[in-house]
């Protein structure tokens, strides 16, 4: 217990520390948050400092926050404002990043199991961690947020779709059967938020609003743990529940008034990237097998080259799929947030690894490129979107969608 303490205390320290860190880096560099809570948790983690590692509680915590960290990738997403075009688009491009992730994945494994989980890994985009580099730079309601947004939903809808039916060890006409069923909850409780009598829960809401009772947060967390249960209890992936949870509270809660829209979207920000999220990424980093990766040159070797592949994969589909009107400068910027991917990363990873499907060594380079493409692309992304705001283009390809 006293262990456990110590490491949580390490882990609210760097949660505190990270952001003025990164304030005071960003005016020279516009790097993510998220690099410093990772970097900072390698440091303390038992292959560099070994002043933390992990156990029960701060595991818990952790995936609590990368539930947390999917339920806000899904709140944001006004698919409103993306469906149609941009949707469709995103859809185009993911299908091309599985022909190219998975043909990669089996040239470069030395099975074919080991293969697909390598080429669906490549397939992703986190959308949850674009999201607030995307807010902080004043892009996430413009028709570039729009288009990433497409982009990063599908990177992360997807592939837990593929990670049910491939990755979870049934077969896939049973995978399909459970993920129907998860898909009924799921179109239940959306219209349930979408047609229903909403007129007392809204009251609740603002009573309690600034009281004690905090109605719509406690609301969401039920609801968020509903959903988790239910895809736990049918064998799918808890990520699709956690990103469901968030669609139907926004849903629910930017249909009424604004003012309380944004009121209760403060709280969850406050819980979500105050205190769980943080705490996700800053496990994953004390968690990180840094001797896996440094054992040999060869795997040291494999961060480049799969950091390189997920700019292949995932970023030149998103590239060649982008609105009509985009100018190349402003692909490569949806190219760069596209290819940015780490929390699916290290989920498809670590099942490969329980599995014995994927070696240590793999998973630990796999996870290393993702951490990179989290410091790298968005930085780059952001660069490049800052010269290519002044011109025309986007305001073109929003006309024609």
């Amino acid at each position: 217990m006293t262990h456990s303490l110590s490491t949580m205390l390490l882990v609210a320290l760097i949660a505190v520390l990270a952001p003025p860190l990164a304030d005071a880096v960003g005016r020279w560099a516009p790097v993510p948050l998220v690099v410093f809570e990772i970097l900072l948790g390698i440091l303390v983690g038992p292959d560099v400092a070994g002043w933390a590692r992990q156990d029960d509680l701060v595991q818990a915590l952790s995936q609590f926050g990368l539930a947390m960290l999917f339920f806000m990738a899904g709140y944001e997403i006004d698919f409103a404002r993306l469906r149609g075009g941009p949707l469709a688009r995103a859809a185009q491009g993911w299908l091309m990043s599985v022909v190219i992730g998975v043909g990669l994945g089996l040239l470069l494994a030395p099975s074919a199991k080991a293969g697909a989980i390598v080429g669906i890994a490549l397939t992703t985009t986190t959308l949850g961690t674009i999201l607030p580099v995307l807010r902080d730079a004043g892009q996430l309601d413009t028709p570039l947020g729009d288009a990433v947004m497409a982009v990063g939903a599908v990177g992360e809808f997807a592939p837990i779709i593929a990670m049910t039916l491939f990755l979870d060890g049934r077969r896939p006409g049973q995978a399909m059967v459970y993920l129907t069923a998860f898909a009924l909850i799921a179109a239940a409780g959306i219209a349930v938020a979408l047609r229903g009598n909403l007129a007392a829960l809204n009251r609740l809401a603002d009573a309690t609003m600034a009281t004690s009772g905090q109605f719509a947060v406690r609301l969401v967390i039920a609801v968020l743990l509903v959903l988790i249960g239910a895809t736990v209890a049918l064998g799918v992936d808890m990520l699709l529940g956690a990103f469901t949870a968030g669609v139907i509270m926004r849903i629910l809660f930017h249909s009424g008034n604004p003012e309380r829209t944004g009121r209760v979207t403060a709280k969850l920000e406050a819980i979500g990237f105050g205190f769980l999220i943080p705490v996700f990424f800053i496990d994953t980093g004390i968690g990180y097998d840094l001797d896996a990766l440094t054992d040999s040159w060869a795997t040291l070797g494999l961060v480049p080259l799969f950091l390189v592949l997920l700019l292949v994969a995932r970023g030149l589909p998103s590239f060649l799929t982008a609105p009509e009107g985009s100018t190349a400068r402003q692909r490569r910027v949806i190219a760069l947030y596209a290819a940015t991917g780490l929390p699916l990363i290290v989920a498809i990873t670590a099942i490969g690894v329980d599995r014995g499907t994927l070696k240590t060594s793999t998973a630990a380079a796999m996870v290393g490129a993702g951490m990179l493409s989290v410091l790298i692309y968005p930085f780059l992304a952001l660069k490049v979107s800052g010269a290519a705001r002044t011109s025309q283009g986007w305001e073109e390809a929003a006309e024609s969608w």
